[in-house]
């Protein structure tokens, strides 16, 4: 080319929980049965509908207004829905005009970064989920920066490290949480967010908070909007139905901005997003028609606790399967649906091999793990998958230093379920044992 057309940020942009079905699909090819839990995706695993959710939406696409545009910040029925719903439940008052709609939070977050002057940073959790890392990194032509979450601490965030980090980084302007977290589980009770708040406000920072898992919280767990927490500290909750309806497919997500007059700057910096969601015009327009009649419907509260109870039931099964096989961390799961496992480090080698049957496959992880820059967490799910056909993702890909993998909660088959995770504790063991330790301990003292 005649000039670099690559933009500063290409290489931030990765997202290892769809690239790792490409693996997959080859390895499919070969004949290997695969099982699929790498992706948050409740209907591809099987989870069904009822009837009457069902029924609003054929209604709604029956009507020749469900085809058109919508205002760009939404469907103002929906909006004035939310906001009282909001108001109804914690103390932060917004109105209709403080929530802006997008095609899923995927879209929020690239315009939520991607409206930052580029020199002005948000601090993420480490693990994260990986759409906002990459799109903070992508944003400043930078590697993301994090703060620790503690799998010794319930995944809990690391409130000295967050300190730390914000105070020795000017460039740091605002803090994201996960709560419910993706990928950990971990669901924060409300002394750890009034005090990530509280440091917000210490150095004057705005603060974004992932919320799309906030009515997935079980196990007798418990959190606070965050809404609930920030006074008068400007923020942004990221809120959508992909997850808690669930309809990912619909791509249907939205911001909810507190705050915004209470500082001139951070008003500015939320016109600008409102401003690119108008370039586009708006968002799809019949997902916000079935909100409020899918949320108010008499049947969704006993349905949202009918799920909740399997979540809680099967991250149960999960701990208990996996809480004693050696050489791993492992944390209840108590919101969202996904559980991160991490190997105790030291652990991990290259020479680690789990056996695979198919020669085809063997010879294609083969070729996988010498690639150069394989992470020891990567070589493990990439022999995890093609010696027992169970797909995770390597927790490095998460933006973090631990070693591990996500797995999700979401198999309907209690059974078959069982089997997954019994399968995982079987061949992590045999993993970690397939070369001589005391070999491995000798020549890195050597």
């Amino acid at each position: 080319m005649r000039n670099n057309i690559v933009h500063i940020g290409a290489g931030e942009l990765t997202y290892e929980i769809r690239a790792i079905v490409e693996i997959a699909e080859k390895m499919n090819r070969f004949g290997l049965k695969t099982n699929m839990e790498n992706i948050g995706d409740p209907i591809a695993k099987g989870e069904k509908i009822p009837q009457w959710m069902k029924e609003i939406v054929a209604d709604l696409a029956m009507k020749d207004c469900s085809y058109g545009y919508c205002a760009t910040k939404g469907l103002l029925e929906t909006r004035k829905f939310l906001a009282e719903q909001t108001n109804a439940r914690g103390k932060a008052q917004i109105t209709a005009e403080d929530i802006i709609f997008f095609n899923g939070l995927g879209d929020a977050i690239q315009k939520v970064y991607g409206m930052l002057r580029r020199e002005a940073r948000v601090i993420g959790p480490s693990p994260t989920y990986s759409t906002h890392s990459s799109a903070e990194g992508a944003h400043a032509g930078q590697k993301p920066v994090t703060y620790r979450l503690n799998p010794d601490n319930h995944w809990y965030p690391d409130l000295d490290d967050l300190r730390l980090s914000i105070k020795y980084n000017p460039s740091i302007s605002g803090v994201l949480v996960i709560n419910p977290d993706n990928p950990t589980g971990a669901v924060y009770p409300e002394r750890i967010l009034q005090e990530i708040v509280a440091i917000c406000k210490e150095f004057d920072l705005f603060l974004i908070c992932d919320e799309i898992y906030h009515n997935l919280c079980y196990n007798g767990t418990s959190t606070r909007p965050i809404s609930d927490l920030i006074g008068d500290l400007p923020a942004i909750s990221m809120k959508g139905i992909s997850k808690e309806l669930p309809w990912p497919g619909s791509r249907c997500g939205w911001i909810e901005v507190y705050n915004a007059d209470k500082d001139p700057v951070f008003a500015q910096y939320v016109q600008s997003i409102l401003n690119s969601k108008m370039v586009e015009v708006c968002s799809t327009t019949l997902p916000q028609k079935a909100i409020p009649l899918i949320l108010s419907h008499p049947e969704y509260p006993l349905y949202l606790a009918t799920r909740k109870a399997r979540y809680e039931k099967y991250a149960n099964i999960a701990y208990l399967l996996l809480k004693d096989v050696p050489g791993i961390k492992v944390n209840r799961t108590n919101g969202a649906f996904y559980m991160s496992v991490v190997f105790d480090r030291g652990l991990l080698n290259d020479q680690q091999t789990l056996a695979i049957e198919n020669h085809e496959v063997r010879a294609m992880v083969q070729e996988l793990v010498a690639a150069p820059g394989t992470s020891l967490d990567k070589r493990f799910v990439y022999y995890l998958l093609a010696s027992t056909g169970i797909c995770v993702v390597p927790i490095s890909s998460f933006c973090t230093d631990e070693r591990g993998f996500r797995v999700t909660l979401l198999e309907m088959d209690e059974k078959e379920f069982t089997q997954v995770f019994k399968t995982l504790a079987q061949a992590i063991g045999a993993y970690l044992c397939s070369v001589d330790r005391c070999a491995v301990i000798a020549n890195e003292a050597s």
